[in-house]
């Protein structure tokens, strides 16, 4: 069988990164997106790939779209943010959050592990963040968000082991994207020791190499140039 790929939330910085990277390796590319069919349309030309299209929080539209879906690696990319400081976060942003990020991983995940057990083979990597590892200000639902699905990573790693399926998670830091555009980079050079942010394609390196890497599971890696160690 051919090499293949689910990549979630493709469309951002760090999905499109993935894609190239996995498309280089001459894996087929499964993309997921919801809402910017424009971008989606190009990927799917530049990388000869096949779209996938839902909301993180429809598990209905996820099971159809995955139920018959056959792919060696899940790569769970996709995510939101709503930030505020928790004493003016509404319940709105908290849920919106929870349920695109956490809830959504769980949804796409359970729905596509039916032929990696079959197979006996695969390899599962969450994207999650440095907020999940240490907390961020104003970000207490994306940061709890993602502090969940590494304990939802390990877990795995323990369930899906007897499949030889590996589960790892890539905890990116202050990456070059949408998120990132309004933040500074000079106020940051002190306490990053590499003294700048990442590239996407440099994410992409540590999402390409834990999907290959036959005897690692359950581990979590920092993409922070040094600013989580």
């Amino acid at each position: 069988m051919n090499k293949s790929v689910l990549i979630t939330g493709s469309t951002g910085a760090i999905g499109e990164a993935t894609a190239k990277a996995f498309f280089d390796k001459g894996y087929k590319l499964f993309l997921h997106y919801n809402s910017n069919e424009q971008k989606a349309r190009e990927l799917r030309q530049k990388f000869n790939a096949t779209l996938l299209k839902w909301n993180m929080r429809d598990g209905e539209a996820i099971k159809k779209e995955l139920e018959n879906l056959n792919v060696n690696v899940l790569v769970n990319n996709a995510a939101i943010t709503d930030d505020a400081h928790i004493f003016w976060m509404d319940d709105k942003q908290w849920d919106s959050v929870i349920d695109t990020n956490l809830n959504g991983v769980y949804r796409v995940t359970k729905a596509a592990l039916n032929n990696m057990i079959k197979n006996r083979d695969g390899a599962i990597i969450n994207i999650v963040s440095i907020s999940g590892l240490i907390g961020n200000l104003g970000q207490a639902n994306y940061a709890a968000s993602k502090g969940a699905i590494i304990a939802f990573t390990k877990t795995l790693c323990l369930d899906l082991a007897r499949f030889n399926i590996r589960v790892n998670a890539v905890a990116p830091g202050i990456i070059y994207s949408n998120m990132s555009k309004n933040i500074d980079e000079k106020s940051y050079q002190k306490i990053i020791p590499l003294g700048r942010f990442g590239k996407p394609e440099e994410v992409a390196e540590a999402i390409l190499f834990l999907s290959e890497a036959k005897y690692i599971s359950g581990e979590i890696l920092n993409v922070s140039g040094g600013m989580v160690r």
